[in-house]
């Protein structure tokens, strides 16, 4: 299999790594009146691609560059996730990727870190695992981070139709308008390490914390 298919099937929906059981903090960003119109929701979609841009490309760069000190950016991606709901889905995320990873293209080194995992030897955060597996697997350095970034937008416009905040064709226009602020994030911060990892849209972050006292909740996260 070509690295272009790999990229397509890791894509695609039917992937399955359980990315459609969360929300992202957006469930909670609706219930709270944050998110409910189309303006709104552009709005925090833009803000929680830049958090993703800061705060977890780092790891997957990271991770990608030196799989073999993943435990050393596993530990660091914890220590930086300090929202309990945000370290659960992220541990959550990464151990069902690694684990689809390994059953599906039978690559030694995933296999590895999913068994690693699935023991409790790694916490197996999503944007340390997805930079390692990727690795592993030959994506190039440059894919790897616009996939994760992609995967983020595309999870997020997803969530927001099973909210009934927007419809499936608003959903897509409105992935295909924040194609152009993933080329933003990308090119601001592909270069950014581990240790420049920060939040720059602190309300996302509050809003997502708050999922677990929702009173109904249709996402894990």
């Amino acid at each position: 299999m070509t690295v272009r298919w790999l990229l397509l099937q890791i894509a695609d929906s039917g992937f399955p790594t359980g990315g459609f059981a969360h929300s992202s903090g957006l469930e909670a960003a609706v219930a709270l009146g944050e998110a409910r119109t189309v303006k709104q929701l552009d709005a925090h979609l833009r803000a929680y691609l830049w958090n993703l841009g800061h705060a977890s490309l780092p790891f997957v760069a990271a991770a990608h560059d030196a799989p073999s000190a993943f435990r050393a950016w596993d530990e660091l991606a914890d220590a930086m996730l300090t929202s309990h709901v945000a370290n659960r889905a992220s541990r959550t995320q990464g151990r069902a990727f690694l684990a689809t990873c390994a059953r599906v293209f039978d690559e030694p080194t995933v296999v590895r870190l999913s068994d690693r995992a699935r023991v409790g030897e790694a916490l197996a955060h999503f944007a340390p695992a997805f930079g390692a597996a990727l690795s592993a697997l030959g994506v190039d350095k440059g894919e790897t981070l616009a996939l994760f970034l992609y995967l983020g937008l595309r999870g997020l416009s997803s969530a927001a139709v099973r909210l009934g905040v927007v419809g499936p064709h608003a959903a897509q226009r409105l992935q295909r308008r924040h194609g152009a602020t993933l080329d933003e994030v990308l090119a601001a911060c592909r270069g950014l390490a581990p240790v420049d990892a920060a939040t720059v849209s602190p309300l996302v972050d509050i809003l997502g914390a708050t999922h677990d006292r929702l009173y109904a909740r249709l996402f894990q996260s």
